[in-house]
């Protein structure tokens, strides 16, 4: 137990320390400009402005873009979303009390190769966030701790669960690796699917391996199977993320 606080501790940590890398390395300049459009925009509307890098489904990531989460609703005016990685953008966007980490655009912009910004998106709908995770949600899902393969009754008859593990990729899709408080590998958990918000969220997170998983659990491994290989149950991952 000790050292998985330490572990936790130590994400919180390294999350403090990227927020205020993130924070140094905005220059005056733009921080000036932002607040100056922010006061025009008005109530619950905010500026974007920054690099894309991390695009799932209709879930974007833009660093400059401090504490958000962009989601974009509907189809852009030309190519995809995911096109828009690694490319400058700017417009304007507005969130909601009951969602307040969520920022919708009203309207984008892309910077082109001459360096021009021109018209990329408008908003025409409202997005539907069928996988998206609130905190309040999260709260609601139980801890499992001390796994143990031969102990099926830890995570029988349980719905919603949450989890510490390193998610990893095989041939056959992603798992879940569990470990003990040593650090050694004492289990898997099959992925049978991934939300859009959970490998949003991975893919934001990337310089993080483990991360607490957020599940609805199903069927159990089989008793041989589970023996042999460790693999512990089905599960659909619903969001990942350092609490």
């Amino acid at each position: 137990m000790a050292i998985r606080t330490i572990r936790n501790l130590g994400l919180v940590f390294a999350a403090v320390l990227l927020v205020i890398a993130g924070t140094v390395a905005c220059n005056q300049e733009g921080e000036t400009a932002d607040a100056q459009v922010g006061q025009e925009l008005g109530q619950n509307q905010l500026a974007i402005e920054g690099t894309v890098k991390v695009v799932v489904g209709q879930y974007m990531f833009v660093p400059e873009v401090r504490g958000f989460d962009i989601v974009v609703p509907g189809a852009l005016m030309s190519g995809e979303l995911i096109d828009l990685v690694d490319k400058e953008i700017k417009g304007t966007g507005h969130f909601t009390p009951d969602r307040p980490s969520i920022l919708v655009p009203d309207e984008l912009e892309v910077k082109d190769e001459s360096g021009k910004f021109t018209p990329i998106f408008t908003k025409s709908e409202e997005p539907v966030l069928v996988d998206y995770m609130s905190t309040v949600q999260r709260d609601e899902f139980e801890t499992l701790e001390k796994i143990q393969y031969n102990k099926a009754e830890n995570w029988e008859g349980k719905t919603q669960v949450k989890v510490f593990g390193r998610i990893e990729s095989t041939e056959n899709g992603k798992q879940i690796v569990l470990t003990d408080e040593k650090g050694d590998d004492v289990g898997t958990i099959i992925l049978d699917s991934v939300t859009d918000f959970a490998d949003y969220y991975i893919k934001k997170l990337r310089l993080f391996n483990e991360f607490w998983c957020y599940l609805n659990v199903k069927e159990t491994v089989d008793w041989g199977t589970r023996r042999r290989t460790r693999e512990l149950f089905h599960a659909d991952l619903l969001f990942a993320g350092l609490f």
